[in-house]
């Protein structure tokens, strides 16, 4: 890429707490952000949800005032003329639908990007990883000079009734990539980063590409060979320019359903990543939906920052066809180049590749 792209995090809310030091803790203690919630699913059944004491209409606006506020990164007026915002959401506030859908995102950014276009991004669990995406090529065509990327989802009936129709979740905290998975927690959170020309904020990686692609298998299962989620790497690998053997790591989707974590595993043994040190994050802070991209590429900026591979917590025994490197323990390594991986209802996948700046 002739023209760097520079990402740094600049907030996270999560289960976990409400900045980079109390996620760093509970990665490192792994303490998960997961609790029994009672009578929280349909017909009034008990579910591992993130922790919250109820699911209420404003839930989604709270969660994004908290990140804003939590904003480490803050631009001037003539800075705002050239910034954009994208929101990654999957089902952003769906419960104050039909009267209210986008209307107080839209409010609430302004207040704290005055002037600024916002862009909705809403691909599934594709979200967030396609918001950075999509952040770096409007950059690269001289739209902006830099993009707020905001990833935000929020629990609410219409979600978690939705996943236990498909019978999808777990009734325990979820298992990535175990032996014993029996389905995905859901979790909440918002998550902002900045993509940007030039490197900002007290931390920074290089963005050195990412791609999309979709496999059409189903509405709601994915390929069972990896199709979808192989070629969205290797496009991954040809537009940063790089390979298999350059990936120190990889944060991986890892729902720690039956189907998506069997996909990923020969999606990675095609693309000879299932050596490469791996973790799904979603044993922390659950499933976040639009969220997810988000979060976990913060999460993964931290770990590079850190020189740090955080375990995937819920972990035991190898689940996959092929066997994966799962990281089953904190371990101090020299990140230089990780790889970050998602896949989504509706046959979608995506990637892309940050690297620490020489």
């Amino acid at each position: 890429m002739d023209n760097p792209i520079y990402i740094q995090y600049a907030a996270i809310v999560s289960p976990l707490g409400n900045s980079i030091e109390q996620h760093v803790d509970a990665f490192q203690n792994g303490r998960s952000g997961i609790e029994l919630i009672e009578k929280s699913g349909y017909q009034d059944t008990t579910l591992p949800l993130a922790k919250r004491k109820e699911i209420t209409t404003n839930r989604y606006d709270n969660l994004l005032r908290e990140a804003l506020e939590q904003n480490t990164i803050q631009f001037s007026a003539k800075d705002l003329e050239r910034t954009a915002v994208i929101v990654s959401s999957t089902k952003g506030n769906m419960d104050l639908l039909p009267n209210d859908t986008f209307t107080s995102t839209r409010a609430i950014v302004a207040e704290y990007f005055p002037g600024t276009t916002l862009t909705i991004i809403s691909n599934a669990c594709i979200s967030g990883v396609i918001a950075i995406n999509t952040a770096a090529d409007l950059l690269l065509a001289d739209k902006y000079d830099q993009i707020v990327v905001i990833g935000i989802d929020a629990i609410s009936d219409f979600v978690s009734y939705g996943f236990q129709s498909l019978y999808a979740l777990s009734n325990e905290g979820c298992k990535p990539f175990d032996k014993a998975r029996n389905g995905t927690t859901l979790g909440e959170g918002c998550g902002v980063v900045v993509v940007s020309k030039k490197p900002i904020g007290n931390y920074s990686v290089v963005y050195k590409g990412g791609a999309s692609s979709n496999d059409a298998n189903h509405i709601s299962g994915p390929s069972r060979t990896g199709e979808g989620l192989v070629r969205s790497i290797e496009k991954t690998f040809k537009r940063s320019q790089l390979n298999a053997s350059d990936i120190d790591f990889i944060s991986a989707h890892g729902t720690a359903t039956i189907f998506n974590d069997e996909m990923e595993s020969i999606a990675f043994g095609r693309t000879m990543l299932d050596k490469t040190p791996l973790n799904s994050m979603k044993g922390y802070f659950g499933h976040t939906l639009g969220a997810a991209g988000i979060l976990e590429t913060i999460m993964s900026i931290v770990s590079m920052e850190k020189n740090y591979l955080f375990a995937n917590l819920g972990f035991s025994e190898m689940g996959t066809s092929v066997p994966l490197n799962i990281i089953t323990k904190n371990t101090e390594a020299n990140l230089t180049t990780v790889l970050k991986t998602a896949s989504g209802f509706g046959g979608g996948n995506a990637s892309l590749i940050i690297q620490k700046r020489a």
